[in-house]
């Protein structure tokens, strides 16, 4: 087997995160110890796009959220700018980068001839700002193709169809329905579209100077890749639009090279013109690689602008709910994962209303409110959410008798707000108790070995201290939040020793018997409750999350957006 020492002394590997509202780097050397990192915030660093949270939501249409193409153009150049005193790009031997999942970039025709030319002296922003047939990307927090679901859906015989086709049902921020909506609004547009890019591909192709093809594992969040064939779906790509698999162009697995570095940067900022891109692929998969999740028993949960629960499998069985993506790292395997819109950002806005603004009271009011908060149950969708479908709206219900644990006939009433103390505990748990009924319906372990918690939330330890409660099982974190581009950069040194080798190798062949010397190792950061009250306590939680499933269930057949 490869060892570690295959990676050669003094090599750096960079990876990137193009997520909703930054573009992150992270870089190892190869002794997988993270060197350096930067980071370009778009609203406050970019604050000529006007954008809030990296996006713009279209008042005109309930539901359009998108963001400009060009500023993450731009956030590219300043990240390379802001890195380039701290790390000699002349050593980087490989580059790979994350993409937030779903978003679309539409090249317009000519495009390519403009980006396998790039001009040294020339800003990429001055070079590629009329290089797209429409200047707004849709991303994943759009919820505005409901009607291009439905008739995709129908077209394949139905969702579960779908589902077991490519991975996942019709789903608003997939990629194919947004494709299918810009065809049909605005035909223009796609007429004049040579090259679709998903984010992480748009990336790679600035990267490359060359269109980089989409990966299996991002590919697979496009409701257009047969996910057992790994190759695009006929029979989608045709109720989707017309001559769609040409401005496609073909799939890759995530650890192939997608090209060496374009002459650009070797001129521009003295890369080494031997520098491999490997192909990027998405944020959520990257930090599966990130966070070195590789046994089955294991889930991670995300914590950021949205919330997610993953883990591995060695077969695909799609069902109505949840996703299923080509694990990025073991080309047999398989990724499985539920995916909330209401994250962060929801999180802050009940800590705004309610906890001064401060997350010293928010942890505050955690700590003061009891395990279960007496029944109380929130809903808090600020955005339309994903996984229940419901639309924006907060529903709040105090479970009556509830210290009779046993009871299978709880009885609910709802009522109008909470006193601030029980909204903040409501919510944190509210979002928790959702996950754990989620996962244990789409067959995720329960309870699972451990839980690795990332995203910028995993560093509020009240939160965590409430995910191995309701979980019942220990919760470890890793060094750095930012999993997504600590994945790229271990991707970039595995897509480089596959290269190497000739074929694939795997991934933890880099740090096996060793991971606790690198940046990728997780620490323990709350352990499972073995005592009597701790179980009562589990056993107390898992009757609420049935009681829970049920007001949902109730919700979707009055509201349910689907």
């Amino acid at each position: 087997m490869v060892g570690r020492s295959s990676l050669p002394e003094g090599s750096l590997f960079l990876g990137f995160d193009s997520s909703t509202q930054s573009l992150k780097a992270t870089v190892l050397n190869n002794e997988l110890i993270i060197v350096a990192s930067e980071i370009v915030n778009f609203d406050s660093e970019l604050p000529h796009y006007k954008t809030e949270g990296g996006v713009y939501r279209d008042p005109a249409d309930d539901g359009h959220i998108f963001s400009p193409t060009i500023m993450w153009v731009e956030a590219f150049e300043l990240l390379l700018e802001k890195l380039k005193p701290k790390i000699n790009f002349s050593k980087v031997v490989a580059v790979s980068g994350s993409g937030q999942q779903h978003g679309s970039v539409y090249w317009k025709k000519g495009s390519h001839t403009v980006l396998s030319s790039l001009d040294p002296s020339k800003s990429l922003l001055s070079q590629l700002k009329d290089a797209f047939s429409t200047m707004d990307s849709p991303i994943w927090m759009d919820s505005s193709t409901t009607k291009q679901c439905r008739e995709i859906e129908d077209a394949v015989g139905g969702a579960l169809k779908l589902s077991k086709l490519t991975g996942s049902r019709a789903y608003q921020r997939f990629t194919g329905p947004q494709i299918r909506k810009i065809y049909q609004t605005a035909p223009r547009i796609y007429e004049d579209t040579e090259r679709i890019s998903l984010v992480s591909s748009f990336m790679a192709s600035i990267l490359v100077g060359n269109y980089a093809s989409i990966d299996e594992t991002d590919g697979a969040g496009m409701n257009l890749m047969d996910i057992n064939q790994r190759t695009w779906s006929k029979t989608v790509l045709e109720a989707t639009a017309p001559g769609l698999e040409e401005k496609l162009g073909k799939l890759a697995p995530a650890y192939a090279v997608a090209g060496q570095i374009a002459p650009y940067f070797v001129e521009r900022l003295q890369f080494d013109k031997n520098c491999l891109v490997i192909q990027w692929s998405g944020d959520n998969p990257n930090s599966l690689a990130g966070l070195t999740l590789n046994t089955p028993g294991d889930l991670a949960i995300s914590l950021g602008t949205s919330d997610t629960v993953f883990g591995i499998t060695a077969e695909a069985k799609p069902s109505l709910e949840g996703h299923v993506f080509p694990n990025p790292v073991e080309p047999d395997g398989y990724m499985v994962m539920l995916c909330y819109k209401n994250g962060s950002l929801t999180r802050e806005d009940v800590r705004n209303r309610c906890a001064e603004k401060s997350w010293d009271i928010f942890n505050s009011y955690l700590d003061r409110t009891p395990p279960l908060n007496g029944g109380k149950l929130g809903f808090y969708y600020k955005d339309h959410e994903i996984l229940p479908p419901l639309p924006v709206g907060f529903h709040r219900y105090i479970v009556e008798n509830f210290n009779d644990v046993t009871s299978d006939n709880l009885v609910e009433r709802e009522v109008e707000e909470f006193d601030p103390p029980s909204e903040v505990r409501a919510i944190v748990e509210g979002q928790l108790l959702s996950m754990r009924g989620h996962a244990e319906r789409f067959g995720m372990p329960n309870p699972p070995k451990r839980i690795i918690a990332t995203g910028g939330a995993s560093s509020n330890e009240h939160i965590l201290y409430s995910i191995a409660q309701i979980f019942g099982c220990p919760v470890f974190t890793v060094q750095r939040p930012d999993s997504a581009s600590l994945g790229a950069a271990l991707r970039a040194a595995h897509g480089w020793l596959c290269n190497e080798e000739g074929s694939f190798v795997p991934i933890s062949c880099m740090y096996k018997g060793n991971l606790e010397k690198t940046s990728l190792g997780a620490k323990l950061a709350v352990a499972a409750g073995e005592d009597v009250e701790d179980r009562a306590l589990l056993e107390k939680y898992t009757v609420l999350i049935r009681k829970r499933m049920e007001i949902e269930r109730r919700l979707v057949e009055k509201i349910g957006r689907a």
